[in-house]
């Protein structure tokens, strides 16, 4: 995320966003900004109903007792989100949007070293990942906000590196998505769909991005690397995140 808060107030729609430095590799874990429908606006009152606020990178159900025993949930498949059990409630009752100015993916080639890509909207600018989040509670009465990104299959511009990609919002279907109060996860499925092909710039970027250690835009340089023809690698079935140390395979 490396747009200004201006410029996500004025994409999102929203009234105010605490301000915010660029963040140039954010790691699972870690918190993310997201808008979420607040409470309906007062008649005549020009101010938004949209807010945002941080959550932890990771989704935690309300269900789960021990977070050290469950799985770090990133991700989720939107295709079966709505059916499971860790994700039902949340795409009833708590979409969300997270503002965004890219992803990155890694390729695998066979035994090679995973070769790391900036993935970003053509024109640069911020987009909108379809998302879930929670509010999990501890026995103590603490809380944690918490949120994962829904994936889909890969579009045409980024299936070489990986078969997945995150479901991105249009700006006109904000409303839509983040009804929850007269819409349910049946009436927006049209939504968690691939982006259209040439929508997105794939851009190869050094092993600089496999250390959540390094922040800088450095991490972002483009690099030469010798493509080879052919799909990239495929995710496993399932839910979440599907391996990979450090910042590595998130979708």
């Amino acid at each position: 995320m490396t747009a200004t808060p201006k410029e996500v107030e004025a994409l999102f729609d929203l009234d105010e966003v605490d301000d915010f430095p660029p963040r140039y590799n954010i790691a699972p874990t870690q918190p993310i900004l997201i808008v979420t429908a607040g409470p309906p606006r007062e008649p005549g009152s020009n101010r938004s109903d949209r807010r945002s606020l941080l959550v932890k990178w990771g989704f935690l159900p309300g269900w789960v007792k021990s977070p050290r025993d469950f799985p770090l949930l990133v991700n989720a498949r939107s295709e079966t989100a709505a059916e499971k059990n860790a994700f039902r409630a949340a795409m009833r009752h708590r979409r969300m949007l997270v503002p965004a100015s890219g992803y990155y993916e890694w390729k695998r080639d066979g035994k090679k070293k995973a070769q790391p890509y900036w993935i970003r909207p053509k024109g640069e600018g911020v987009i909108g990942f379809g998302g879930i989040w929670e509010t999990w509670e501890g026995p103590e009465g603490s809380e944690v906000d918490t949120g994962a990104i829904l994936t889909t299959k890969a579009n045409a511009d980024t299936v070489h590196v990986h078969d997945r990609m995150p479901v991105v919002i249009p700006r006109r279907d904000f409303n839509r998505w983040l009804d929850c109060r007269d819409s349910e996860p049946r009436d927006v499925a049209d939504l968690l769909r691939p982006l259209d092909p040439g929508s997105l710039e794939v851009i190869p970027v050094s092993t600089l991005v496999n250390k959540v250690s390094n922040i800088g835009p450095e991490v972002q340089e483009p690099v030469i690397v010798a493509e080879a023809d052919g799909p990239g690698r495929k995710s496993d079935p399932g839910d979440g995140n599907d391996g990979g140390d450090g910042q590595m395979s998130l979708l």
